[in-house]
């Protein structure tokens, strides 16, 4: 369900179909690919090469493959979706990456997880991005992640998120902040999220949070999203209940939106 759209029918299924493969090759290195396809069309796809202490390498098209700052666009707990998801303005603050044929590499020393990745656009201008965390104390994270995008003559955009969550117990909690800096206009916007999921049993997990985006145009009004999410699972069937709302979507005072959506998935 959801205040602004509306499909007629709420009942729908997946239609994912992912063809992957691996191997190991002479110098021990592992060499592994996959394809998703979303309803017969293509969606994303992937190269890794595994070069075990030396890190990682990859190609990728249509997702991060776990490097750069794509990789850390949401790193709040939840127990289904994040608190933005699928409502009007779920882009806005949330740090994004060119990952249409996209190189990146990834690697750790001394503890820390580092990461980058390289995009080269099509209008001859390229794209950039950098990514670290790790654990100071047991059961803590903390990640900083930034990127530089070119956005057309004289224009780039240039990107930063940093955060860290900490477990205690059955408890996990977060806190992150994104700051997406447009190099031309007004279009500048700040988020802030918080969220705490908490793991009532091995298969029972409940989660709230809400963040705020901030936008540089003065016309704007701050975007509130808030939302609650809990999943369940028994054997190899698992259930998912998500309700995120939404006030002032991107920006405009009193336009509010709500979804809310139950999932049910079997693993055989």
């Amino acid at each position: 369900g959801d205040t602004s759209e509306t499909s007629g029918n709420p009942w729908s299924m997946t239609r994912d179909i992912t063809f992957s493969g691996s191997g190991e090759m002479d110098n021990g290195m592992t060499i592994s690919y996959f394809q998703l396809l979303s309803a017969g069309a293509f969606s994303s796809s992937g190269l890794t090469l595994d070069m075990g202490d030396a890190g990682t390498a990859t190609f990728m098209n249509g997702t991060s493959g776990g490097h750069g700052i794509g990789a850390y666009d949401d790193k709040m707990p939840n127990a289904a979706e994040q608190v933005w998801d699928d409502l009007d303005g779920q882009a806005n603050g949330v740090v994004t990456f060119n990952s249409a044929n996209t190189f990146g590499y990834g690697t750790s020393f001394a503890g820390v997880n580092v990461s980058a990745n390289y995009n080269k656009q099509t209008d001859g201008g390229s794209a950039k991005s950098f990514a670290a965390d790790f654990a100071p104390m047991d059961n803590a994270m903390i990640f900083v992640a930034m990127s530089d995008e070119y956005a057309g003559s004289n224009a780039t955009t240039d990107q930063v998120t940093l955060g860290g969550t900490y477990t205690a117990g059955a408890i996990t909690a977060g806190m992150q902040r994104s700051n997406i800096d447009v190099s031309t206009g007004d279009g500048d916007a700040d988020r802030t999220h918080i969220a705490a999921s908490f793991q009532v049993n091995e298969d029972l997990a409940v989660a709230y949070g809400m963040s705020t985006v901030e936008f540089e145009d003065a016309s704007l009004t701050d975007q509130e999203d808030s939302g609650f999410s809990a999943s369940y699972t028994v054997g190899s069937m698992s259930l998912t209940a998500a309700f995120n709302s939404q006030d002032n979507a991107g920006g405009a005072n009193g336009t509010d939106d709500e979804h809310k959506e139950i999932g049910l998935a079997f693993a055989f």
